[in-house]
C-alpha cells in the first residue's frame, strides 16, 4: 500500500513539474531575448547619434 501511494504521488506531481519547467524556460528565453534586443538597439542608437554628431542620450 505505501509503495503504491508514493508511486502515485510521484506520477501525479511529475507532469505538473515538467509543464511548469517548460513554461519557465520559455518565458526566461523570451525575456532574455527582449533584453538582448534592447541592448543592441541602444548600442545601435548610440553609434548613430555619434556618427551624426548628436549629443549622447541622457
Amino acid at each position: 500500500m505505501i509503495k503504491d501511494f508514493w508511486a502515485n504521488a510521484i506520477f501525479s506531481v511529475t507532469p505538473t513539474l515538467v509543464i511548469g519547467l517548460i513554461f519557465w524556460f520559455g518565458l526566461r528565453s523570451i525575456i532574455r531575448a527582449d533584453r538582448t534586443e534592447r541592448r543592441s538597439l541602444e548600442k545601435y542608437e548610440a553609434e548613430e547619434r555619434e556618427r551624426r554628431g548628436l549629443p549622447p542620450k541622457a
